[in-house]
């Protein structure tokens, strides 16, 4: 059976609302992204569309070298690499297509977030917040069980995923100076 690679990355930038959120949910990391690659300049995740809009939440693509990730320069973050099934990895890979051809639908799940607080989820079409995509694709694909609901998901909930393999902590900053990232997208798959 052939085998691939995902990214997970987590982060806490210097946002308003990573703030509230960390405030809250006492986490330090409270962002979730999915790479399909370790270029780490195609993320997929639910948050700022626009990174100079804190109001344009929605399907983001984002790029751990741009965007909201340079604004905060006290950015940290935590990269795991996932072993997942070539089988998974096409499925995965699947979904995110359907996500980039309808990203327009799709909105930011903000009432969610008090779902995860009260134990109740808060289940809206097409309104997701960071964890609750990744997790809901996780689950879909196989690659993560949990008895939680996605909308119940939390990052830490997240550290619990078999087959992963930390491969960087600390600021986003230096892990961009550091060159440990490959500096190319040949191998990108940018699906937009």
């Amino acid at each position: 059976m052939s085998e691939k690679n995902i990214y997970l990355v987590f982060s806490k930038t210097n946002t308003w609302l990573s703030r509230g959120i960390t405030l809250f949910s006492k986490t330090k990391y409270v962002h979730t992204s999915l790479s399909l690659d370790d270029t780490f300049q195609v993320m997929y995740s639910f948050g700022r569309v626009k990174p100079n809009n804190p109001f344009s939440g929605g399907f983001a693509i984002e790029n751990l070298f741009d965007g909201v990730y340079t604004k905060s320069p006290t950015c940290e973050c935590l990269i795991y690499k996932v072993n997942v099934t070539t089988k998974q990895y096409n499925e995965l890979l699947k979904e995110i297509n359907y996500f980039c051809s309808k990203k327009e639908c799709y909105r930011y799940n903000f009432l969610g977030l008090f779902g995860v607080l009260l134990n109740r989820p808060v289940v809206r079409k097409h309104h997701y917040f960071c964890t609750q995509f990744v997790s809901e694709l996780l689950i879909k694909t196989k690659v993560y069980e949990s008895t939680k609901v996605p909308a119940l998901i939390k990052t830490t909930d997240l550290f619990n995923l078999e087959n992963k393999e930390l491969i960087y902590k600390g600021p986003v900053t230096a892990y961009q100076l550091s060159g440990e990232y490959p500096n190319n997208t040949s191998h990108t798959q940018q699906i937009v």
